[in-house]
């Protein structure tokens, strides 16, 4: 018989460390160094539960076994389940123990299919290892675990084949765990639960694919800890606590494990008596092995996202160079668009010049110099022009972010000109030219010649760039706008091969919902460059002033004199005439 969900499931029995235990997890692509606690259980330290060994008559429904916040996991019975946690903190053992008690029930009671998507093989193995102990222990059922290839079907027809563990229970349901993400999610039918999202491949296509489960009457559990703060994992808990999705949120890090009995659970599995004075020691042991690299201990332990590993801004840096009164100005257009008539686009187009760009672009000052930059996009990235001026004490402040959606080649075109047309001490301009950005690169140039510089993007040239741009945030002389996205997509310039860039695939959700690339951190490096080019001025130079005796001046010696000759130079011919050759 399966005792029925609620705290009488929860009560009571013997500390087992293995009760607390994670798994592995796979290295962050983006990481240089190994994380301080191994993400490999077998090389874990001592001090920490080290994974599946459960002894054969571990009981979880024993009093003293599940923690606090384990229990509150299993009594929560959203249709969309979100754990953001620290290191070693136990909810893959108690979802593993609902999954149990999911599928081993009949249909009228609850019972459902179940598929476990962790990041690794040995994750899966483990998993799979805890649900048939506990249908032995909880559902009092013998079964085995089974190996076997999951037949994932691909959009063209063709299938792949996934290592993967099963448990089949009677009541006909079944928990699978594959060792890596089926590219078919949404084939899938019932409850499942993607463990270590943010270590996943394609973090973000998961997310989004998991969501048709919901037609069906499916639930979705992703448990994760960090890994940095632009990750897709840590946007969906941003969206989560603002509300923007309806998951149900639960943060465990690793001290609210500490303070629901985690320390006194591993004391009973080593047979050693519990004291604070050794629980305290104990945490700091743990904590103190991170050293000064505090970011990455409040991320494995304490559930904080750091700023991305290798990258070259934080986001103080970033956020004490910014001004909130600089405008970001947005424009998506629909698909629609591109084939209107052209007296319709034209329409629209100068429209929004002249009512959304031009009052932005006559606040200008008109005494200082102005340049930008642009990281050009025509589909599913954003195009981002960024308009700085030259202060007179050489700061680049930015006056202007303009980003640009889904908008055709012409419409850019258009843009890019008024801007430049308009722009008050013209500079300089630097536009993307690699792929499709050379285009609008090569129209400008043609349009303003030597103001215009066509930029291909590649290792030499942000190897050249890049630095100094980053260098500036530091002495306060750049100042880029106060915008969330703005400041994130410059989180997003990292440390690639010894060169600062943005790394190849890799996107996040705005706050608009479009991906980003980290396109205005580019669109910064190139309007950075920009200020940096001689600007071509054209303006009126006055002749210099001598008195002479012709108007009451000292000089008797005339227009011709030598004193007149002393002030203007003897190579120059006298006011009023001009001989060949002469400047």
């Amino acid at each position: 018989m399966i005792p029925p969900k609620g705290k009488s499931l929860l009560a009571a029995g013997v500390a087992m460390a293995t009760a607390l235990a994670g798994a592995a997890q796979p290295m962050p692509k983006v990481a240089p160094v190994a994380p301080v606690l191994s993400r490999e259980i077998d090389k874990l330290p001592p001090e920490l539960p080290r994974g599946f060994e459960l002894p054969a008559d571990h009981d979880p429904l024993a009093a003293g076994i599940l923690m606090d916040h384990q229990k509150e996991w299993l009594e929560d019975q959203s249709d969309l389940k979100l754990g953001e946690k620290g290191r070693r903190t136990g909810i893959t053992y108690a979802e593993a123990l609902d999954d149990t008690i999911i599928a081993s029930s009949s249909r009228a009671a609850g019972g459902d299919n179940v598929f476990y998507i962790g990041d690794t093989k040995d994750k899966g193995r483990e998993f799979i290892g805890y649900v048939a102990h506990f249908a032995k222990i909880v559902a009092k059922e013998l079964v085995e675990v089974e190996e076997f290839l999951f037949e994932d079907q691909l959009d063209d027809g063709t299938s792949k084949f996934i290592s993967a563990y099963r448990v089949k229970f009677a009541s006909g349901f079944r928990v699978e765990a594959l060792s890596s993400r089926p590219e078919n999610i949404r084939g899938l039918q019932g409850i499942v639960v993607i463990d270590e999202a943010a270590f996943h491949k394609d973090v973000r296509q998961v997310l989004d694919a998991v969501n048709a489960l919901l037609i069906w009457g499916g639930k979705i559990r992703i448990i994760s800890t960090h890994n940095g703060v632009l990750n897709p994992f840590n946007e969906l808990i941003r969206e989560a606590k603002a509300g923007k999705v309806p998951y149900s949120l639960h943060f465990i890090p690793f001290s609210k494990a500490v303070e629901n009995g985690l320390y006194k659970r591993v004391c009973l599995t080593r047979g050693k008596e519990w004291t604070q004075e050794a629980q305290d020691k104990w945490e700091a042991l743990i904590r103190g092995a991170y050293g000064v690299r505090t970011a990455q201990m409040q991320q494995e332990l304490d559930a904080i996202p750091s700023d991305a590993v290798g990258s070259a801004l934080t986001r103080v840096m970033i956020e004490n160079a910014s001004d909130r009164s600089i405008p970001v100005l947005r424009w998506a257009l629909p698909d629609a668009f591109k084939n209107a008539p052209a007296a319709e686009r034209k329409r629209i187009v100068e429209e929004w010049l002249r009512d959304k760009l031009r009052p932005h672009l006559d606040k200008l000052d008109p005494d200082r110099r102005h340049d930008f930059g642009q990281d050009f996009a025509r589909s599913g990235d954003g195009s981002v022009i960024m308009i700085n001026e030259l202060g007179q004490d050489m700061v680049r402040r930015g006056k202007l972010v303009i980003e640009l959606r889904n908008v055709p080649f012409e419409t850019q075109r258009d843009v890019v000109f008024y801007i430049g047309d308009a722009l008050p001490r013209f500079g300089h301009a630097a536009f993307d030219a690699t792929g499709n950005g050379a285009y609008l690169a090569e129209v400008a140039c043609q349009k303003w010649g030597a103001r215009v510089s066509e930029v291909k993007l590649n290792a030499g040239w942000y190897g050249a760039n890049s630095l100094p741009y980053v260098e500036a945030f530091a002495d306060g002389s750049i100042v880029v706008a106060g915008d969330d996205d703005i400041i994130r997509d410059h989180q997003a310039l990292q440390y690639v091969d010894g060169i600062i860039r943005v790394p190849e695939n890799f996107r996040y959700k705005g706050g608009d919902g479009f991906d980003r690339h980290g396109d205005a951190g580019i669109a910064g490096i190139l309007a950075w460059y920009a200020s940096r080019q001689g600007a071509i001025e054209y303006g009126y130079q006055p002749v210099p002033v001598v008195r002479s005796a012709l108007d009451g001046g000292e000089d008797a010696h005339g227009i011709f004199g030598q004193a007149d000759e002393a002030a203007r130079g003897w190579w120059r011919p006298p006011l009023g005439t001009r001989y060949r050759g002469f400047p």
